[in-house]
């Protein structure tokens, strides 16, 4: 018996081996059936799809064995790995002195084998597609080329395997960095409105207590320093929503009435002059309330907020198909340019508007309301004309 030789380029073979991190993997279909197939287009009772390891031949697919690996050093992959050909063909390995002496022919009557190279896209050979018999054997043309082909679609199948490892790899380390940014988030967010709230405390007291001493420059600054106060509190307030919108949907689904939570909007947003309307009968649904009371908080808010008409309006309106909730939210504001439209649910991103009381928007909100709708399974979108107001259409699957 003659040993497979190692090749000259092992190292970097062996590298591009463990990469694809298939070696000790539990059997899959995938390969299974190509083993299946080939067993039966070759008419062979043995199929195994390899992989040379450093000391070992590892079996990712074994058809008509049931063993999952044998030693390197007895390999008939081993030998085939080192040839320039396309496949390497053994017909009778009793009259061939690399094997008439292995362990394989003498004990497991290994006599045929073909076996086509698993050739990564960098020219390494990985291992092999074979067959085996126990009785001398030739392979007809359209075998021999259906067993190359199918070797080039395990490859395509490692890259298909390596390419979703990475894929959940880069998964993983997006979650840990959010849930590290969520925290810090967090923690930033509650050690900043402790100071926030004192400054704003401070610069109310100075103007309270020496506002005869104070000329009107200073009590300008004061109240610049209370309204930036105010001004990052909310950005605060908005960060902690958003960065929270996982743990919102998280929540589970509950039946409740739609008129109901219209109204705990309506308590909490609306004052005399403002006019608020929406379906005035039960309308019971089965959804994310949490959820979706923050959609509608934020959305009925700003209709409220950036309208300068002497009547607001707002009103909302809903239906349902087997599948999804709409929900449309309507007001007769100062409106979103078109340009606009779209940047809006983006974070940090605002229309050119300031709010009735002359205060430009965090871009927090809208960013924060798409992230909910999207993680609900909905859509969210905007029809609007300067002057005339803004239509927000979303869904919410069911």
């Amino acid at each position: 018996m003659i040993s497979p030789k190692v090749p000259i380029n092992e190292k970097e073979r062996l590298d591009a081996v463990k990469s694809y991190k298939l070696v000790d993997t539990l059997p899959e279909s995938e390969y299974d059936n190509i083993t299946s197939l080939v067993s039966d287009i070759c008419e062979l009772p043995i199929s195994l799809i390899t992989l040379l390891d450093s000391d070992r031949n590892f079996f990712k697919s074994h058809h008509g064995i049931d063993i999952q690996e044998s030693p390197r050093d007895i390999s008939f992959c081993g030998h085939a790995i080192n040839q320039e050909e396309d496949i390497f063909i053994i017909n009778d390995a009793r009259l061939d002195a690399r094997f008439k002496d292995n362990p394989l022919v003498k004990e497991s009557q290994a006599i045929f084998y073909a076996g086509a190279p698993l050739i990564n896209p960098d020219g390494l050979k990985l291992g092999t597609l074979c067959v085996f018999d126990t009785k001398p054997r030739e392979l007809t043309e359209s075998q021999i080329k259906v067993l190359i082909n199918m070797a080039k679609q395990v490859v395509k199948l490692f890259e298909l395997h390596k390419k979703n490892n990475e894929l959940l790899e880069i998964e993983e380390q997006l979650l840990d960095r959010n849930v590290q940014l969520k925290s810090f988030a967090g923690i930033v967010s509650h050690d900043l409105k402790s100071p926030l709230a004192n400054i704003t405390s401070l610069a109310r007291l100075f103007k309270e207590e020496y506002l005869s001493a104070l000329d009107d420059n200073a009590i300008e600054y004061l109240d610049y320093i209370e309204e930036s106060s105010d001004t990052l509190r909310e950005y605060i307030d908005g960060m902690l929503i958003f960065y929270k919108s996982d743990e919102l949907v998280s929540e589970n689904k509950k039946d409740f009435n739609l008129k109901e939570l219209f109204k705990d909007i309506e308590e909490i947003l609306f004052v005399d002059f403002s006019e608020f309307k929406f379906p005035n009968e039960d309308l019971f649904i089965h959804a994310n309330r949490a959820a979706l009371f923050q959609v509608l908080m934020n959305l009925v808010g700003n209709s409220i907020k950036y309208n300068d008409n002497k009547s607001p309006l707002v009103s909302i309106t809903f239906s349902a198909t087997n599948d999804f909730y709409y929900f449309e939210v309507k007001d007769n504001g100062v409106g979103i340019a078109k340009d606009k439209q779209e940047s809006i649910f983006d974070l940090f991103k605002t229309g050119d508007n300031t709010d009735r009381f002359g205060k430009k928007g965090t871009g927090i909100g809208l960013a924060t309301v798409k992230a909910i709708v999207t993680k609900l399974g909905g859509e969210i979108q905007v029809v609007s004309e300067i002057g005339k107001g803004a239509t927000f259409s979303f869904s919410i699957k069911k």
